[in-house]
């Protein structure tokens, strides 16, 4: 019995060391590699990030969602197809997109200094031809349109080349993985972590 009682002295901690460790790497946070270049040159293609999977997701957090049933355009998204993208509209928030670039959310100018001036105006205005625009969704002065319920609206910052809301429409909350942190060896990290367009 005291044999027992030995092994199990050093198996018990091991064993809840490994519960605890499921249990933060599934509910809490986890670790996530960027792929692709549409969130640069904020964040760059295998830059290693964390994963809160229980934050607040708000305006300019940097979310990672699953694409699968998202984006039906592009055909290599599988049920593993993971896009990193900034959230730019909350459910219910009205956004108007003007052709000088300027972005108002809720009637309200929003900053984005995150990006170039270049990246705001043409990068954001001027689609894509390999994909068709979303349905809902209006850039220009004098159009917007409202964020559904339940919904985000989100554009890579690196505008020329993102694939996005512009193309796929709004992400569904129940897709949404969890809100990416840069380290702080990102020259850039208070653009992800910490920016506040009000």
């Amino acid at each position: 019995m005291s044999a027992f009682k030995n092994i199990m002295s050093w198996v018990w901690p091991i064993l809840v060391g490994l519960l605890i460790a499921f249990v933060v790497k599934t509910f809490l946070f986890s670790f996530a590699n960027v792929v692709g270049d549409s969130m640069a040159p904020n964040l760059q293609a295998g830059e290693r990030t964390a994963l809160l999977k229980v934050a607040k997701i708000k305006r300019d957090s940097i979310i990672i969602f699953n694409a699968y049933g998202v984006d039906t355009q592009e055909p290599n998204v599988t049920p593993k197809t993971k896009y990193v993208k900034r959230v730019i509209g909350l459910p219910g928030d009205k956004i108007e997109y003007k052709n000088n670039g300027k972005l108002y959310v809720n009637n309200k100018l929003v900053s984005q200094s995150y990006i170039s001036k270049k990246q705001q105006k043409s990068g954001t205005l001027t689609l894509s031809t390999a994909l068709s625009p979303a349905s809902g969704v209006t850039l220009g002065t004098n159009k917007s349109f409202f964020v559904p319920k339940g919904k985000y609206f989100v554009l890579g910052d690196n505008r020329k080349i993102s694939n996005d809301s512009r193309y796929y429409g709004f992400v569904p909350k129940e897709k949404v993985l969890g809100v990416v942190k840069a380290f702080i060896w990102n020259k850039h990290h208070k653009l992800i972590n910490s920016f506040n367009s009000n």
